[in-house]
């Protein structure tokens, strides 16, 4: 029999976190990671969560009806799924699992053609790997399932980093088509692989590339730039400073039989400081990782993303265009837009909003929970004042 937890109220918006100020108490044994049964304070049952009291998320709720786990597990994954055929997806890779937006808060499962890579960031979801893993068989039988458990998130959670291949096995890096071009996922590298929550951005973004000279900075494997390139860009220079992930983008430059770039090794801050006088652009993405995990560090990752910025729009041709991203989490779209205007002032330069867009069709997020909507992006013009 499931152990019970109480809440303190007789009435509760929904919202998939109950924080451990929300709870009366505990009723019968459990162990954290364990599936409960939540109940309102008269006692009438509200849902089924997993629970880890050294969270301050105590219990993440899984569903408002009384069903089993395999059930639960059987029934989000296949709607994540039915739910990604009427998207706006195609190609060999997207996110078939979305964390709290699919109903499996603390689990993201991507896709790279016929493998899946699994990302596990809390208890509750280490515990039920085995039927995720069960279930995604039943639903996608892909050739291999690897876990790409190694985000900060799980140490909260007292949780290892977890690596390695669940089911079957298969290369380090997994090459998948999307939009025309061959793409790849790094398994030794970033997130799951790929930054497939970017593929539709780096889209439309190439719809102003042709006869343009660009910039990806903080490129990875280098998915804006060939993106660039197949519109039609005159050149494209990557800069990143990890030489694997270079030496991954120079091979899918190859392979797609491109030829008018250049790669430059370098810690992107440093080269926009020491670029903005000698070198000059039509188009600039900047794609920089999250400069902020928690709220204390607020702060630094506006003064980060304000200096890229600006240090961008003066690399720019006037007018030009400047394609900029935040994944910094406990960063707002407002504030984003606000240290974006700032930084134009500073530069005595006018943005002009062509685009303004976030995380791709298959990584939705729930307005009940802003933390599920992470991924700011922008595609600006920039001419000078009047």
């Amino acid at each position: 029999m499931k152990a019970r937890v109480f809440l303190k109220n007789n009435h509760r918006d929904f919202h998939p976190w109950i924080f451990r100020n929300e709870i009366a108490k505990f009723e019968g044994e459990f162990e954290d990671g364990d599936v409960v049964n939540v109940h309102l304070s008269d006692g009438k049952f509200y849902g089924v969560g997993y629970i880890n009291t050294k969270s301050k998320i105590t219990v993440r709720l899984l569903s408002l009806q009384p069903l089993s786990i395999e059930q639960i597990i059987d029934r989000r994954i296949a709607e994540a799924i039915e739910r990604r055929k009427n998207a706006l997806i195609s190609g060999q890779a997207h996110r078939l699992v979305n964390g709290e937006a699919d109903g499996l808060p603390g689990l993201v499962v991507d896709r790279y053609a016929d493998y899946l890579v699994v990302q596990i960031n809390t208890l509750g979801m280490e515990r039920l790997k085995d039927l995720i893993v069960q279930k995604l068989v039943k639903y996608v039988n892909p050739i291999g399932v690897y876990e790409k458990s190694d985000a900060p998130a799980r140490a909260k959670e007292g949780l290892q980093e977890n690596c390695g291949w669940l089911l079957g096995k298969g290369p380090d890096i997994i090459y998948f088509e999307h939009d025309g071009l061959l793409l790849a996922a790094d398994l030794r590298g970033q997130k799951t692989g790929a930054f497939l929550d970017h593929l539709y951005n780096s889209y439309i973004c190439s719809a102003f590339a042709k006869d343009r000279e660009c910039a990806d900075i903080f490129c990875y494997t280098g998915n804006f730039a060939l993106h660039l390139l197949k519109a039609g860009a005159r050149t494209v220079v990557l800069v990143d400073y990890s030489e694997r992930s270079l030496s991954i983008a120079e091979k899918l430059l190859n392979l797609n039989g491109f030829t008018n770039y250049r790669i430059v090794q370098a810690n992107a801050f440093d080269w926009l400081r020491e670029n903005s006088r000698s070198e000059q652009f039509d188009l600039v993405v900047l794609d920089p990782p999250s400069f902020a995990k928690t709220s204390a560090s607020k702060d630094s990752a506006i003064r980060g993303h304000k200096e890229i910025n600006l240090r961008a729009m003066k690399i720019l041709r006037k007018p030009g265009v400047l394609a900029t991203a935040s994944c910094t989490q406990v960063l707002s779209e407002m504030e984003f837009e606000s240290l974006l205007s700032d930084a134009a002032k500073d530069t005595k330069v006018l943005l002009n909003v062509l685009y303004r867009g976030g995380q791709g069709f298959d990584h939705p997020f729930l307005l009940e929970v802003p933390e599920t909507r992470y991924l700011k992006f922008i595609i600006t013009e920039v001419r000078r004042r009047y």
